[in-house]
């Protein structure tokens, strides 16, 4: 089969280029992953760990009934195509900040502190394709407002790709 203490014929030297490799792609993955959204802006930088909710279901229920949530933490809301999208806080039970992006992840708005329980509605306006919720007033306490860009794998054609620094 192989050499002594290797299987299918893999040496140790290979299995350690193998493995150091997989290390690098996985680090390489990290620095873009479907779990994670990554924020950039004049003055910070900051990433959360995210929900993708990408379907019209998902999209629906949201964050609703949630208890609390991570600082790190939140819901990207991913549409086919760019529109207007609109928000309300029912059965949510935390408040929220809404960060509108368009389809290349330029942020174009952000709603702070959305009211838990309140159904007005909560205009993004047009061409947003990406809406990441997270803690109420976490963005205006980071610096987070129009024109900060979002990075991750959703984001195809993005301002600031995955891959780049």
């Amino acid at each position: 089969m192989g050499g002594r203490g290797t299987r299918h014929g893999m040496t140790a030297a290979a299995g350690l280029i193998l493995a150091m490799a997989c290390l690098a792609a996985g680090a390489a993955q990290a620095a873009c992953s479907e779990a994670q959204v990554e924020l950039r802006w004049s003055g910070g930088k900051a990433q959360f760990a995210v929900e993708v909710a990408d379907t019209d279901a998902e999209r629906a229920k949201g964050l609703m009934f949630v208890e609390a949530m991570p600082r790190s933490s939140g819901m990207l809301f991913v549409y086919e195509t760019p529109r207007r999208a609109t928000f309300w806080m029912k059965n949510t039970l935390i408040p929220l900040d809404m960060i509108f992006a368009d389809e290349q992840g330029r942020v174009t708005q952000v709603h702070s502190n959305a009211i838990p329980q309140d159904t007005t509605t909560i205009d993004g306006g047009p061409g947003v394709r990406f809406v990441l919720e997270i803690n109420g007033g976490l963005a205006k306490r980071m610096g987070i407002g129009p024109g900060a860009e979002m990075r991750h794998p959703a984001i195809e054609d993005g301002v600031w790709p995955c891959g780049a620094e």
